[in-house]
Order: C-alpha cells, then sequence, then structure tokens
C-alpha cells in the first residue's frame, strides 16, 4: 500500500487502458487508421493499448497533438503508473530506508 496519501486506494492505470477504453471510442477511428496518424505501427499502438509498451515522451507528444491535449496529460499518467509500480515492487525495501532530517 502505497504511503502517500493522495496514491492510496486509487486504482493504477496505464495510459494504454485510457486510450483503449475511453479516447479510441470518442475517436471512432480504426486502431489502424490511429497509427497512420501518429505515425506509428500498428503493432506499437497495441503494444500500448495492451499495457505492454509505455508511453514515451514522445509519443506524449504524438498522442497530445493527435488529441489536442498536449503532451503533458499522457505523460503524467505514464508517470504516476511507473511511480505506483516501482512503490508496490519496493515497499519492503523502501520501508527500511531512514527518513534523514537536516539539522
Amino acid at each position: 500500500m502505497s504511503s502517500n496519501p493522495f496514491l492510496r486506494g486509487l486504482k493504477t492505470t496505464h495510459p494504454g487502458e485510457l486510450l483503449r477504453e475511453d479516447v479510441l471510442p470518442a475517436l471512432k477511428k480504426s486502431k489502424t487508421e490511429i497509427a497512420n496518424l501518429l505515425g506509428i505501427s500498428s503493432q506499437t499502438l497495441y503494444d500500448i493499448l495492451a499495457e505492454k509498451q509505455p508511453v514515451t515522451p514522445g509519443m506524449a507528444l504524438r498522442l497530445g497533438k493527435l488529441c489536442g491535449n498536449g503532451p503533458n496529460l499522457w505523460i503524467n499518467i505514464q508517470r504516476g503508473y511507473d511511480l505506483r509500480i516501482a512503490e508496490c515492487d519496493l515497499a519492503k525495501e523502501i520501508v527500511k530506508i531512514p527518513t534523514l532530517k537536516v539539522a
């Protein structure tokens, strides 16, 4: 469980899930057409949608342009996802690290 009160209880969302469940259906275009518009292979898009590949800064720029919402949304969703996964994976190690205070 997260030590960050803002993350406790929140579901970790991969940006591919948001694309797959909300964005692509709203755009009413095929996945192949979206991949072509983004200038990427269909396989790359499928890997992101399947949550097998992260949204890189370059992909965030592409998605932000296509959707008209800029890259920050996409990169921040990915960053939050990565941080939550790392936090869960490293929880037992992180709890052993002391927090030092500056005198």
